[in-house]
C-alpha cells in the first residue's frame, strides 16, 4: 500500500498513478483508502482533478519512501542469498600480503564482480577475522580445518642487499652466512620471522648482530640505507636485491592460503575468487610459487 502512495503522491493524480502501477483506478483507490484507515490519517485532499496531499501527508512521505527503500535493500539482499551471489566482498589479509598481493589482484576485477571490501587481517587470526564479518581471509599459517581454504602461492622469504653489497650477485645465501651478517628483522609475531628462526634453530645457529622492526617496508628501507640484511617477503623497493635463503630443510617460503567459512550462502562464489587469486599469484610471481 505504501507503493500506492508514493506513485500517487508523484503522479498527482489516481489515474496517472494507476497507469504506472499497472492496476486500475478502484484498486488503487481501495488501497490507499485502506492505508488511511490503518494509519488514522487522511493523505489526499481533492483539486480539481488532482489529488493534493494533505500537511499530515507530506510528513509522512519522506517516512513512506525511506521504508521502501529499506525493503528494496532486504528484497536485493534475499534474493542475493538465495542466488549465492554477493554484491560486496569483505576481504580481510596481512598488511604485506594487502600491499603486495591482494591490492593488485583489485585491479583486475570486472565489472561484475562484487565490490571489494578490504582490511588488515585481525591480530587474533583466520577465526576471528571470519567471524567479525569478513567473507575471505588470507592468511600465512594452515587455517583450521573447520574452514574451506586453498593454498594459494609457495612465496620466498628474502634476504635484501643493495645492489652494491658483495652479495647481490649471488641469489642465494644460507642461514648460517645470513647470521654473520647485520639483520634487520620483524618482530617475532610476524611469520616471516618465525619461519626464520626455524630455520636457524634446525641449522643449529643464532642471531648475531641484529635489530627488529615492526613493518616490512621500514626493514627495507633501513637495509637501502646500508644498516643491514633485511629479511621479509615483500616485493622489493628502494632498488634492493633479493636473495633465496636456504635452510636446512631448504629455501625459506612462506604458504599463503584464503579461507573461508563452507557455511557461507556464498561458498562457490568464496571457492572460485579463491582460485582466481591462486592464478594470479602465478601470474605475478611465475609459476615456482605455484603450490
Amino acid at each position: 500500500m505504501l507503493r500506492y502512495f508514493v506513485a500517487t503522491a508523484d503522479a498527482g493524480s489516481a489515474t496517472r498513478a494507476a497507469t504506472v502501477l499497472h492496476v486500475t483506478q478502484p484498486v488503487l483507490s481501495r488501497q490507499l483508502r485502506q492505508l488511511e484507515q490503518q494509519l488514522g490519517l487522511r493523505l489526499f485532499e481533492r483539486d480539481g482533478r488532482r489529488l493534493r496531499l494533505t500537511t499530515a501527508a507530506e510528513d509522512f512521505l519522506a517516512e513512506a519512501r525511506a521504508l521502501l527503500s529499506q525493503a528494496d535493500q532486504v528484497e536485493r539482499a534475499a534474493e542475493a542469498l538465495a542466488s549465492g551471489r554477493l554484491s560486496a566482498l569483505h576481504l580481510a589479509a596481512p598488511t604485506t600480503t594487502l600491499t603486495d598481493v591482494l591490492a593488485p589482484f583489485l585491479a583486475t576485477l570486472h565489472a561484475d564482480d562484487p565490490t571489494p571490501m578490504v582490511r588488515e587481517l585481525d591480530p587474533l587470526g583466520t577465526t576471528a577475522a571470519l567471524r567479525a564479518g569478513a567473507d575471505l581471509a588470507m592468511v600465512t599459517r594452515s587455517p583450521s580445518r573447520s574452514l574451506a581454504s586453498r593454498l594459494l602461492a609457495v612465496l620466498p622469504v628474502w634476504a635484501y642487499v643493495r645492489a652494491d653489497d658483495p652479495w647481490a650477485d649471488r641469489g642465494t645465501v644460507g642461514v648460517a652466512e645470513l647470521v654473520r651478517r647485520r639483520l634487520v628483522l620483524l618482530t617475532t609475531d610476524f611469520r616471516p620471522r618465525a619461519l626464520l628462526d626455524g630455520a636457524m634453530d634446525a641449522a643449529g645457529v643464532g642471531y648475531g648482530e641484529h635489530v627488529e622492526v615492526a613493518n616490512a617496508q621500514v626493514a627495507q628501507a633501513i637495509a637501502a640505507a646500508g644498516r643491514g640484511v633485511a629479511v621479509v617477503t615483500d616485493d622489493p623497493r628502494f632498488d634492493l636485491v633479493p636473495l633465496h635463503i636456504d635452510g636446512p630443510g631448504g629455501p625459506v617460503r612462506i604458504r599463503l592460503y584464503a579461507a573461508w567459512d563452507p557455511r557461507h550462502h556464498a561458498a562457490a562464489t568464496l571457492a572460485g575468487i579463491a582460485e582466481r587469486l591462486a592464478a594470479f599469484c602465478v601470474e605475478r610471481y611465475g609459476p615456482e610459487v605455484a603450490p
